[in-house]
């Protein structure tokens, strides 16, 4: 996942845990690969034989990604990136207070959306759409929006299936 601050101690992110993204490239390594993992924290070891290039944030990942994307015919976008970000972020840790708190966000850049335009000729892209109702309608309209090559639609609902299980249904 990619994480995006709010204050020096405190972010929004989701619940990946990189299990897909990590098993896709110890796979790919395994089948002749030459394999970079662009991974955002997670506690899982580094697949044998893969570089892995640690980031935090979703401008972070964009910027690794778009490095490493002309030597690459085969991308597996399978991030889970943080749609949106604070708006600001605080310099100092904001404190407990009575009353409400109101954050506002701002979408993050869409590194799948800007790969695709940057793309090579030959160069497959595939892109993940962990959904939580419409799968199949919402996965169809991500490959036509973004021109994917394929696209990977979980239902993150089901049981068995989603972030951090070590088990998937696509």
């Amino acid at each position: 996942p990619t994480a995006e601050p709010l204050d020096p101690v405190r972010y929004i992110t989701n619940r990946s845990s990189g299990k897909m993204g990590y098993a896709l490239a110890e796979a790919s390594q395994r089948r002749g690969a030459t394999v970079t993992l662009v991974s955002g924290s997670t506690r899982l070891p580094a697949p044998p034989g893969v570089t892995v290039e640690n980031v935090r944030t979703t401008e972070e990942m964009s910027t690794a990604m778009l490095r490493c994307l002309d030597r690459a015919p085969l991308v597996l976008m399978a991030a889970a990136v943080v749609d949106f970000a604070p708006a600001e972020v605080e310099a100092e840790k904001i404190k407990k207070h009575e009353g409400s708190l109101t954050i506002e966000f701002k979408p993050t850049r869409d590194i799948l959306t800007e790969i695709s335009r940057r793309r090579k000729s030959g160069q497959l892209i595939v892109g993940f759409a962990a959904e939580t109702d419409h799968l199949v309608e919402n996965a169809a309209a991500k490959l036509r929006e973004k021109r994917l090559d394929l696209i990977v639609a979980n239902d993150v609902t089901q049981e068995g299936a989603g972030f951090d299980s070590d088990t998937n249904i696509v």
